[in-house]
């Protein structure tokens, strides 16, 4: 029986989204599923709404649900990790995010301090982000301690930062997931080719990641998108805040550095895309992307709109279980094919052999040339029962790349960390003097004085305050 462990269930659509393609891997039926999370109103509406699907989609799974970790984490083999830390009284972890954003901002810190350059994904919190972190890192240090030879599965961002952090600081086995690099099917479709006959790779960091390959029948596919590019650009408008793979940042990045960013590299571009909202509206067009002032808070409320409603929904099934999840909700419990998560073929991959060509977050160790060995990149493998096999990158990322964008961004990750490890808080203040937005060494010690002060943020005033000559009030 393999013992399959959710910490953070309570994430509930994307629980089901797992589920639903564990439900269609017939090689993992039997295994046994943990539902893991702190709030008891969340984990139980999972656990009803998870043995539903499953019971309509015929997929024999033990469920179990706990709020203890430890209790969790016996015999565990997969440790699927998307929680996100949540203060006491605050619906989600997000709006501590909100909350501190808006701190930044009222100190010239526009979308916060912790859109850097490089990283302007709005829920890749590096800086001000101890008490996500410091949960990262004692779930992995739970799992080493518990089930030594667990693979904890790192879901929720920052994916980079955390997988590194616990590569750090552990022994724990983890890989970093993320889903971006499904944009390679798009642009494919979107210019007219066949996604099945390609022949492609994306390497980088989380969050940025390059197309250093795109063949079509075998033969180059690059030009083809240029082609695409001359003819129909200029006639781009995005369907949604997120459609943002054709758009002038995207197309102007790939000028500039020679290879196609693809999936949220698009968003994390430099600070010439994001001065301002009129900026991003330019580059992203009418909707400024999904990283502003105007787009993040509506996504921020169709997520709770949607886990009020799986909540709710869950309560009618326990009154009805005749109810039909997949009848009254096919876009969320789906009887479709699997979804573009990674998650579960990586663990068939190492439990049934069949082997799956993903793209994930590990070490290098010399498969990027010019990053170091020890710094977690975001490739395409092979996963097989033996383990993961990094594929060789052919042709090599171009040198703009490396030099002008996965260089600088690999070096704040080096800083955030350095910065959370050391509890320095002169490390944060030397971060935020490099930051185009700083006027002043006295704003960089108001700014980090105010996030520092914010009631969910205690333990991190203490851990930050030990080395620190700033007068906390």
């Amino acid at each position: 029986m393999t013992n399959i462990v959710f910490v953070g269930a309570g994430s509930v659509r994307y629980t089901i989204k797992l589920v639903g393609d564990l439900a269609r891997t017939e090689e993992l039926h039997g295994s046994r599923l943990v539902l893991m999370d702190i709030d008891e109103e969340r984990l139980r509406a999972t656990e009803v709404l998870v043995r539903k699907y499953l019971s309509e989609l015929k997929a024999p799974f033990l469920v179990e649900s706990t709020t203890s970790l430890e209790r969790a984490l016996e015999g565990a083999d997969f440790v699927i990790n998307t929680a996100l830390h949540r203060a006491p009284g605050h619906e989600d972890g997000y709006v501590q995010y909100e909350i501190t954003r808006e701190v930044g901002e009222r100190h010239g810190y526009y979308r916060g301090i912790d859109s850097q350059e490089l990283n302007m994904v709005s829920d890749y919190y590096t800086l001000s982000n101890f008490n996500h972190l410091k949960m990262s890192l004692d779930i992995a240090k739970a799992v080493e301690r518990i089930a030594p030879n667990a693979w904890i599965l790192q879901t929720s961002n920052p994916v980079f930062e955390i997988t590194q952090l616990v590569k750090r600081l552990t022994k724990a086995k983890i890989v970093g997931f993320c889903h971006g690099y499904a944009h390679v099917f798009h642009i494919a479709k979107t210019i007219g080719l066949d996604p099945e006959r390609l022949d492609w790779q994306v390497a980088g960091v989380n969050h940025a990641i390059w197309m250093n390959r795109f063949f079509y029948d075998g033969k180059d596919a690059y030009p083809l998108l240029d082609d695409w590019i001359e003819k129909h650009a200029k006639d781009w408008k995005p369907r949604s805040p997120w459609d943002v793979d054709f758009s002038p940042a995207a197309i102007d990045m790939y000028k500039f550095y020679g290879m196609y960013p693809i999936g949220d590299t698009v968003r994390s571009g430099t600070w010439k895309y994001h001065y301002d909202l009129e900026t991003k509206k330019r580059w992203y067009g009418e909707f400024g992307g999904i990283d502003n002032e105007v787009e993040r808070p509506k996504f921020y409320e169709q997520l709770r709109a949607t886990r009020r409603r799986l909540l709710e929904l869950a309560k009618e099934v326990e009154k009805d279980p005749s109810l039909e999840l997949t009848k009254v909700w096919p876009e969320v419990f789906s009887t479709g094919k699997e979804s573009v998560e990674q998650h579960i073929p990586f663990i068939n991959a190492l439990v049934n052999g069949r082997k799956a060509r993903l793209v994930l977050n590990v070490e290098n160790n010399g498969t990027i040339k010019g990053i170091p060995d020890d710094v977690v990149v975001e490739v395409p493998v092979l996963v097989d029962k033996e383990g993961i096999h990094p594929e060789r990158i052919e042709p090599d990322l171009t040198d703009r790349i490396k030099k002008f964008y996965l260089l600088p961004r690999i070096l704040r990750m080096e800083w955030a960390l350095e910065a959370f490890i050391s509890g320095d808080v002169r490390v944060l203040q030397e971060i935020l003097i490099r930051d185009p937005r700083t006027k002043s060494y006295e704003q960089t010690l108001a700014v980090i004085n105010d996030i520092l002060n914010l009631p969910f943020n205690e333990e991190m005033k203490r851990y930050f305050l030990k080395k620190s000559d700033i007068n906390s009030k």
